[in-house]
């Protein structure tokens, strides 16, 4: 019985070991992708690489470095510092821009009719006190004061009267800078004895100082301002000022500047 038994077991073995070995490789190629299921080549590989750091930001740097963030505070401090000194400093001030180097002209002129006869001088010319200047008729025009001389009526052979000057000329000592100020644009706030800070544009990058002498008291005659908003007139005032004028002996008669003058 048991030869016969092996007989029988033996060839059921044998059918039932191909389909053992098929199992695991059917199980393969299910989880196989179809192209190795088909008998396709597989694409590569993608590689996939690992996304590049990047740069650390500011703030990242500045918790790195405890000292960056001191040195970012002394910064915001200093720039909050300097605008508020800035805005007190120009607060303080009122700023004129149309400004003038000039004297006060000395006009001389004929104490009666005459003919011009002759010049002794010519403009440019630095004259002393009753130094000649012209003769008009029988009567020799001098100087009344020290000066330049900045103009003269050069004409002889023409008939000159009492009070139509055939000479001007200026007293350097007594140059002024003088500003020309809106009424709206701080006149108010303007007063004798306010010191004041110019400069001139023939010499950039130099300040002088001065002391405000006078304020008009009257409008000037031929300037008027038109305001764009509602094309009222706004009139111009002079403001006078001082200086030191053999410490700035270089400021000639009608150069142009800027001033500003301190509240106080």
């Amino acid at each position: 019985m048991t030869g016969t038994n092996d007989a029988i077991t033996g060839p059921a073995q044998a059918a039932q070991a191909p389909l053992t070995r098929a199992a695991p490789e059917a199980a393969q190629a299910a989880q196989a992708p179809p192209h190795a299921v088909r008998g396709t080549t597989a694409p590569p590989a993608a590689h996939h690489h690992a996304p590049e750091q990047g740069k650390p930001g500011i703030i990242t740097m500045i918790k790195q470095h405890p000292l960056a963030a001191d040195a970012v505070f002394v910064f915001v401090l200093l720039l909050l510092v300097g605008g508020f000194l800035y805005w007190h400093d120009m607060s303080g001030k009122i700023y004129i821009e149309k400004a003038q180097i000039s004297a006060p002209v000395i006009e001389i002129s004929p104490s009666m009719p005459g003919v011009i006869d002759k010049f002794y001088v010519q403009e440019g010319d630095e004259v002393s006190q009753g130094q000649k200047l012209a003769k008009v008729g029988d009567e020799t025009i001098t100087a009344r004061t020290a000066g330049v001389v900045t103009w003269i009526q050069n004409t002889p052979g023409q008939m000159a009267s009492p009070g139509q000057p055939i000479v001007k000329m200026i007293d350097p000592r007594e140059f002024r800078v003088v500003g020309r100020i809106e009424e709206d644009k701080g006149l108010a706030d303007i007063k004798p004895g306010q010191k004041v800070a110019f400069t001139v544009d023939a010499f950039p990058g130099r300040q002088y100082s001065g002391v405000v002498d006078s304020v008009g008291a009257a409008a000037r005659d031929s300037d008027i301002v038109f305001s764009i908003s509602d094309q009222r007139q706004e009139r111009e005032f002079d403001v006078n000022a001082v200086f030191d004028v053999r410490a700035y002996s270089e400021l000639k008669n009608g150069m142009s500047a800027k001033m500003w003058v301190y509240k106080s």
